[in-house]
């Protein structure tokens, strides 16, 4: 028999250190996204995310483990749905943990109590869900959404056969070669920029929102970038924003978040349709990129940092990481955030649905390593990719001055006066494995 917990002793547990506080709703209420009619945006303190549709995945324990949740955490559970929070206290209690409680009164009790402490994503609109842009494509007016002209984007890198094999309704497809020059693979210059977003129907005006196709990257591949769409996806929204694009939205968890919801697919090769004039001058936005001259200035400043966003065989120069990169290494004194696995992966960011992780999780990580929201951080990888990515999860948690080092190991690398460090750091950053266990 598993007990429920009222809303007055939930109030006194929830900042045990015993406790772990289960929310198994969506990842896009957890975030902020009023998904359930409750007062307010966000998920209870301290609370951790577990959504019920992640009963399906055998490994589903593997998941909780990695979420530093044990059998000798005292659990309580809550979510919108009395079976659904039910279906996952029971898994738990199965699963050998002794001490599961439930709580029903989320949205009537608790999100109601100013007094009683809530958390959310701080630019939790910027990533969607699947039904908030089926939504807009069915001629709703979705939450958060104020303006008449959108697009959506199924972004790829020299891969159109990834658009063509099945897409959102409406979207359209884009290269990200439209945006990043591949002789530096930095951003393309103004001029370019501008005349590439006006050839796809881009304002300044426009809400975009990007997707990306995961294909299971090969390193083997010629072009491995070509599977690896999802990251492409949030490459492009970086630079949209760069550019003044303002108001850039990712589909969390790219097209599989589509297809785990079961909506239309459509296999159309839908027109571009060109705009006149972007809007604004080119960039907007400055700030959000550095180059080489600017990161030596950082490397040197004890208020920012040069984050490497590389999987731990690259930071200690086992392999370049790609194909086309013969040096190995890492720039010195720059500190470790380890993607995942390889060039084309981020599993340390990423839930096992592709949706974006726990933000809390990816904070607390970064903090260990001495990556903190005081800083001015530019985060970088190999080509822009990875970095790209990590710099959204940090501008999506408010962190005030972040940016990409667009140049990254690409360009820091083909430099022979640049200094290159390989092996393992004396200082004691979170390695890969390290990582893996907060996943």
């Amino acid at each position: 028999m598993i007990q429920e917990i009222t809303t007055k002793n939930l109030s006194r547990l929830f900042k045990s250190k015993n406790v772990r506080i289960i929310d198994t709703r969506p990842v896009e209420a957890y975030n902020g996204w009023k998904l359930g009619g409750e007062k307010r945006r966000g998920h209870i303190a301290n609370a951790k995310s577990l959504p019920a549709k992640w009963l399906k995945y055998i490994d589903w324990i593997e998941i909780v483990r990695h979420k530093n949740i044990f059998p000798g955490h005292d659990i309580i559970v809550y979510g919108y749905s009395p079976q659904e929070t039910l279906e996952v206290a029971d898994r738990f209690q199965k699963s050998g943990y002794a001490q599961v409680s439930v709580y029903h009164h989320f949205v009537d009790e608790w999100s109601c109590h100013l007094g009683l402490p809530m958390q959310k994503l701080p630019r939790y609109k910027n990533l969607v869900s699947a039904q908030w842009v089926n939504d807009l494509i069915s001629g709703g007016k979705p939450q958060e959404y104020d303006n008449d002209n959108f697009i959506i984007v199924h972004s790829h890198y020299r891969n159109r056969d990834a658009y063509l094999s099945g897409h959102i309704p409406g979207a359209i497809d884009m290269d990200t070669l439209a945006l990043e020059a591949p002789e530096t693979w930095n951003r393309r210059s103004p001029e370019e920029l501008k005349k590439a977003l006006e050839a796809h129907g881009i304002t300044a005006d426009t809400t975009v929102i990007l997707y990306g196709k995961y294909m299971a990257p090969d390193n083997n591949d010629e072009f491995p970038g070509s599977a690896a769409g999802d990251i492409g996806a949030i490459r492009n929204a970086f630079i949209m924003m760069y550019a003044g694009v303002l108001d850039v939205r990712i589909l969390n968890g790219g097209f599989q978040s589509w297809l785990d919801a079961g909506y239309e697919i459509d296999f159309s090769d839908v027109p571009k349709t060109p705009v006149h004039d972007f809007g604004v001058i080119i960039p907007q936005h400055p700030e959000l990129a550095v180059d080489t001259p600017q990161a030596k200035q950082m490397l040197a400043s004890p208020s920012a940092e040069l984050v490497c966003v590389r999987s731990w065989p690259e930071y200690i120069g086992q392999v370049s990481g790609y194909n086309y990169i013969e040096a190995k290494g890492r720039i010195p004194g720059a500190i470790f955030a380890d993607c995942g696995s390889d060039a084309y992966h981020m599993e340390n960011y990423r839930n096992v649905d592709h949706t974006t992780r726990e933000f809390h999780e990816i904070a607390d990580i970064w903090m260990l390593n001495g990556i903190t929201p005081d800083k001015h951080l530019a985060f970088y990888c190999g080509t822009g990719w990875r970095g790209s990515e990590a710099w959204f999860n940090a501008w999506l948690m408010g962190w005030p001055h972040v940016s990409v080092y667009d140049g990254g190991w690409f360009e820091w690398s083909k430099d022979p006066h640049n200094p290159v460090e390989t092996g393992v750091p004396k200082e004691s950053f979170q390695s890969s494995e390290s990582l893996a266990s907060k996943k």
